[in-house]
């Protein structure tokens, strides 16, 4: 197993794509850390399910809006298992709204989870990895990270932010054994968007079928990327083939950026 003797944390990660990210590094042998808001307990069976692919899992409680949080997070992870050596930034909210109606609140919460998370984790996290010589960092970023969409000005500019932090880290560890990379999906078929398309549907009056179709529009290939295949690209990323990439931003988008 190739992440053997490796520790990961994957922010946001008790469904979707951070799930299915760390059930991929534990299949790999790393030990992984979830992490999430809901309280331990409410975690148990996702921790459960992670470790059985694998790898030791554990779950921090963390509110990655909060910077002395990342912190005890990373310290956690230290603690229970070295490193980290691996980190992922999946963390991420949404709210759409055009800008003049868009909440002072609402903005700033979207910066600090979306884009000041990822700083504030890549800081805590390189001391670990600088002493181990190996260290490897995602950020999962978006389309939106190289597109733009009206009534988003929040995450917009969060994702465009992240894929900017992403190359300069990696510029910052370009002489190390450390890589700094981005994924960007557009449309992943989450239990969050399953659980949508009904309510869309209803709302916009179309049949369910309609309402995917709909959603899909910018996505060329009018099909959702699947989380297996977001958490295969950042496994890759993280093994040692993908080495000399660094500083890079992946679409996995259907499409939708090449048009």
């Amino acid at each position: 197993m190739q992440f053997s003797g490796k520790s990961a944390v994957v922010t946001g990660s008790t469904s979707g794509i951070g799930l299915a990210i760390a059930k991929a590094l534990s299949t790999d042998g790393a030990s992984v850390m979830l992490n999430g808001i809901e309280e331990p307990g409410a975690a148990a069976d996702v921790v459960a399910e992670v470790a059985a692919a694998g790898g030791a899992a554990k779950y921090t409680r963390a509110d990655v809006s909060k910077p002395e949080e990342i912190q005890n997070l990373v310290k956690a992870t230290t603690d229970a298992f070295g490193g980290p050596h691996i980190l992922v930034n999946n963390a991420g909210i949404q709210y759409v709204a055009p800008i003049e109606e868009f909440p002072e609140a609402k903005w700033n919460a979207i910066i600090a989870i979306n884009l000041s998370a990822a700083f504030h984790s890549i800081k805590a996290a390189l001391p670990a990895m600088r002493s181990a010589g190996f260290g490897r960092i995602i950020n999962i970023a978006s389309a939106h990270s190289l597109r733009a969409s009206p009534n988003k000005s929040a995450y917009v500019t969060a994702k465009h932010g992240l894929a900017g932090l992403t190359k300069t880290i990696a510029l910052e560890t370009a002489r190390e054994n450390i890589t700094v990379n981005a994924i960007s999906p557009g449309y992943v078929w989450t239990p969050l968007v399953e659980e949508q398309i009904p309510d869309y549907a209803k709302s916009n009056d179309l049949t369910e079928e309609e309402a995917k179709h709909e959603i899909l529009d910018k996505q060329a290939s009018k099909e959702f990327a699947t989380v297996e295949q977001i958490a295969a690209l950042a496994a890759f990323l993280v093994s040692d083939a993908a080495e000399q990439i660094t500083g890079a931003n992946y679409p996995v988008d259907g499409g939708w950026t090449a048009q």
